[in-house]
């Protein structure tokens, strides 16, 4: 079964595609991209808000307290 529909696979590929070119801004605060990871991040979320097969973002989890 696959994880990612073809939809978010294309949003990914123009977003890294953008990175490569230099031309990728961050969403918040409108900075350059400077990694990879964070251009297949930014495909991935826009992939999600346009309603396509993307599994969700992975959970941040605490510190445990004793």
């Amino acid at each position: 079964m696959a994880r990612y529909g073809t939809t978010s696979q294309k949003s990914v590929e123009e977003a890294v595609h953008k990175y490569k070119r230099g031309r990728l801004k961050s969403g918040g605060s409108g900075s350059k991209v400077k990694s990879r990871k964070q251009a297949i991040a930014i495909g991935l979320s826009e992939a999600r808000e346009k309603g396509a097969k993307v599994p969700p973002p992975p959970r941040k989890r605490g510190k445990t307290r004793k």
